[in-house]
């Protein structure tokens, strides 16, 4: 019988963070302003794109930088994935960055950072899950998700189908993504710096 204790033993919260979170951390606390607000949506964009590059460049592609529209561009993609989830929108990044509110600059940047460690713990989680479950028969690979969503199933979302493993078995996109999003809501990984 398969195991799911090793697939466990590598998505337990300290071995993401340890794994991920912490690079992302130093990589947000390096990066210096020299004030927490903006005068104008030119600046928040420049500074929005300066930061995206700092971070990608120090923890997606190691070196690496981006074009500074490319930066730009995934910077506010970043924020919006971000801010539909709290019901705001990019306007409403740019007005706290003008005028200091909720965390002003340092609030937007944050939220930037929150995207990127979400957008790793997610390729982290994938990456466990190619290597724990990929290589297995069909039979192994519906025992380990049918494992993984007894273990764990408490902080999926209600949409996963426990009593269907085998939709998972070959395809289980839909619930790494629900299990990142409940590690969004209730894990340490994802609380702000």
């Amino acid at each position: 019988m398969v195991s799911i204790n090793t697939t466990l033993a590598a998505l337990d919260e300290l071995e993401i963070a340890r794994r991920v979170r912490i690079s992302h951390d130093e990589a947000r606390a390096c990066f210096a302003l020299d004030r927490n607000t903006v005068r104008n949506f030119e600046d928040f964009s420049a500074v929005i794109g300066d930061y995206y590059n700092h971070h990608f460049s120090r923890c997606i592609a190691n070196g690496a930088l981006l074009s500074m529209p490319e930066a730009v561009g995934r910077a506010k993609e970043a924020l919006e994935y971000q801010l539909r989830r709290r019901r705001a929108t990019i306007m409403d990044a740019y007005n706290d960055a003008a005028d200091g509110t909720n965390g002003g600059l340092r609030g937007v940047l944050d939220t930037i950072a929150e995207a990127l460690i979400a957008e790793s713990v997610e390729r982290y989680i994938r990456d466990v899950f190619d290597r724990q479950v990929a290589p297995n028969t069909w039979e192994d690979k519906v025992e380990i998700i049918k494992q993984f969503i007894r273990q764990c199933g408490a902080n999926l979302s209600s949409s996963i189908r426990a009593d269907q493993p085998e939709r998972y078995a070959q395809d289980y996109s839909e619930l790494i993504r629900s299990y990142v999003e409940s590690l969004q809501q209730t894990s340490s990984i994802f609380r702000r710096l």
